[in-house]
């Protein structure tokens, strides 16, 4: 009996911690939106049960169209774990190994004793192809990867570092891999995604968009930047700083895939079970690599990785696209999972994303 009640009271303490923490987050983005006009999507949950799931703002500033939780967002460098998560099953399958060389796959690139390890985890030394495709590709034309990479080839730059030595986020290593994954498995990136992981997860809304693309579907939230001279939220395409994602909006592996909330919900708690890859290989995904130095790296495979004092392990990361603002941050230990989206290039997320841990480690 006494056992009983003690459950009783320990299940009635846990909703009301529940509860009191639902309180406090849906404060906090209603109140993000009053005074800073942070618009976007918050989704926390709980051993996969959200315990909050809610939307602030317009969806389309112009027209006052209000945002609503099942709008689809840009997810931006969200995107290459799903690029990692395909270099892992691939691995599993002995497609291919994480020590292999990039030369094996894509050979006559400039660039020599860099590994598919050292792209996953940003310690290749490859340099940016943003400037290089910038400076000498024809806007008028959209590139994809084999253009990159000819590009690359065709304009080469120095290396930035002996392959090992230190981190520095590449996105050319994220396009590589994906290329890479191509030719190890001899199909299509974006159709190895779809099916192996975006169908058998039901993500319905999860799809790889062009910005004409998205134009197309009308849950797409639009992306907004703050135009000083208008005093007003604009869509952000319709700058030109923006459209880079127009004359490389056919590359694939570093960005592109864009979802809703709950479809990035869906995806983490896939990563909970032995569904798309096991959990030893999981497990090195989530675990510091050594530099060159012995040095251990706070990035994984498409990760980054940290620690909180409460809360445990965290592996997480964030998207930045013109108009987009990303992050899907998942407490491993605790089984709490943060997906932060906004859609008008707010720099209140990092704020938020901390008031919110400040919260998860309260209740």
């Amino acid at each position: 009996m006494r056992l009983i009640v003690l459950l009783i009271v320990l299940t009635e303490g846990l909703l009301t911690a529940q509860s009191a923490l639902k309180t406090s987050l849906h404060d906090l983005l209603q109140t993000e939106w009053t005074q800073n006009q942070f618009s976007g999507v918050l989704l926390v949950a709980k051993n996969g049960k959200p315990i909050i799931y809610e939307a602030q703002g317009y969806a389309d500033f112009k027209n006052k169209k209000k945002l609503t939780k099942k709008n689809i967002f840009e997810l931006a460098s969200v995107s290459k774990q799903f690029t990692s998560m395909i270099i892992m099953m691939l691995k599993e399958r002995g497609s291919l190994s994480y020590d292999e060389s990039l030369e094996r796959y894509i050979p006559d690139l400039p660039y020599k004793g860099i590994t598919i390890r050292q792209l996953l985890t940003h310690t290749s030394g490859i340099p940016d192809y943003q400037a290089i495709m910038d400076e000498h590709w024809d806007k008028n034309k959209i590139a994809d990867n084999l253009d990159v990479i000819d590009y690359l080839k065709k304009y080469p730059q120095p290396i930035l570092f002996k392959p090992g030595e230190k981190y520095q986020y590449s996105n050319t290593g994220y396009l590589l891999l994906a290329s890479i994954a191509e030719a190890a498995a001899g199909k299509d990136f974006i159709d190895m995604v779809k099916t192996q992981i975006f169908k058998p997860l039901k993500m319905k809304s999860a799809d790889f968009r062009t910005p004409s693309s998205r134009l197309k579907i009308s849950s797409f939230a639009t992306g907004h930047v703050y135009d000083e001279s208008l005093k007003s939220y604009q869509h952000a395409d319709d700058y030109k700083e923006s459209n880079y994602t127009i004359w490389l909006g056919h590359r694939k592996g570093p960005g592109r895939i864009s979802m809703n909330a709950n479809d990035l919900l869906k995806w983490d708690r896939a990563l909970y079970t032995p569904i798309l890859v096991a959990r030893t290989t999981l497990d090195e995904a989530w675990t510091p690599q050594k530099l060159n130095n012995g040095i251990l790296s706070q990035y994984g495979f498409g990760w980054e990785l940290s620690q909180h004092l409460k809360l445990g392990k965290i592996v997480a990361h964030s998207g930045d696209n013109p108009g987009y603002k990303t992050y899907i941050k998942r407490y491993i230990d605790e089984k709490y999972t943060v997906i932060l989206l906004n859609n008008n290039a707010s720099d209140r997320m990092r704020p938020i994303l901390e008031k919110i841990e400040d919260l998860l480690a309260k209740y």
